[in-house]
């Protein structure tokens, strides 16, 4: 008999508690989807055609990394990324690396002509599912070009004289991430008036940072095949103790957590986890001018 109370009472406890524990997460529920409503989707459900870029001024359009990703029609799959950069600062200069090993070598433009010139590379030995030998006749093929962009990325078109596709590359927007930022919100935590501060640089792939207690520098690395993808590694800070040195840690962690990134508004930039969570909310600010 007295079992049998037990039970019924904790049923009767169960199903009081039960309302409760619903309500909360409701709650809970709908504040974190108030909270995703704020952030503006970069990439739309539906699908987005390719847009032709009109290229007026290649040294300012064309510079920097582009990942190759396609050639001859054929996705591109080696060991390491398969990538060039085109330096138009020292002498239209061109370098990379071909899915195996490094190459350099110069180009020539004129308009939407372009052509490789003069490649070495250094004689690693790789297994590669796509040849890097092949890669590099693709790239002596080329002679000429064009640029198209979808969603967040930018794609060069590389054809032969007769205007055949013979490589595609890929470079991601990361623009809106370059510059200075304030850290406004850490895991949700309002952290503004910790003015902890980082410089984060898409091109050159590097982060610089005040914690409010220490230097902190790393490295970005992007992901080719996602867009808006974001990483910072090799991160590591001077080692002074300080107060707030667990805002600091919570912000490292945060930063090594981050896989990509969102635009909220004009001015805030969200860093998010591998499951779309909201690790850190950026604040624009302006760097101040040294005399």
């Amino acid at each position: 008999m007295t079992m049998r109370k037990y039970i019924v009472i904790s049923l009767l406890l169960a199903f009081l508690l039960a309302p409760a524990t619903m309500d909360a997460r409701k709650k809970k529920d709908k504040k974190m989807a108030k909270r995703e409503v704020k952030v503006e989707n970069v990439v739309a459900n539906v699908d987005q055609p390719l847009r032709e870029v009109t290229i007026t001024d290649p040294a300012k359009q064309l510079y920097g990394e582009w990942d190759i990703v396609s050639m001859r029609k054929k996705k591109v799959y080696t060991l390491e990324r398969a990538y060039i950069y085109l330096d138009f600062a020292n002498g239209n200069k061109v370098y990379g690396n071909n899915g195996c090993n490094t190459i350099n070598g110069t180009f020539q433009i004129n308009g939407y002509n372009l052509k490789f010139n003069d490649f070495i590379s250094s004689e690693e030995s790789c297994h590669n599912v796509t040849s890097e030998k092949s890669i590099m006749h693709a790239l002596a093929d080329v002679r000429k070009y064009k640029v198209e962009s979808q969603y967040n990325a930018q794609y060069m078109n590389l054809m032969n004289a007769k205007g055949a596709v013979v490589m595609v590359l890929k470079r991601h927007n990361l623009d809106a991430m370059n510059g200075a930022w304030l850290i406004k919100e850490i895991d949700s935590k309002n952290v503004s008036e910790k003015n902890m501060r980082v410089v984060v640089d898409a091109v050159m792939q590097t982060i610089h940072g005040d914690s409010g207690c220490n230097i902190i520098n790393g490295v970005i690395t992007l992901d080719p095949t996602k867009d808006m993808a974001i990483q910072f590694e090799d991160l590591h800070s001077t080692e002074h103790q300080c107060e707030d040195i667990d805002n600091e840690t919570a912000l490292l962690l945060a930063l090594e957590k981050t896989e990509s990134c969102k635009r909220i508004n004009q001015h805030e930039m969200a860093l998010l986890d591998n499951k779309g969570n909201i690790v850190i909310v950026l604040q624009r600010i302006k760097l101040r001018q040294q005399d």
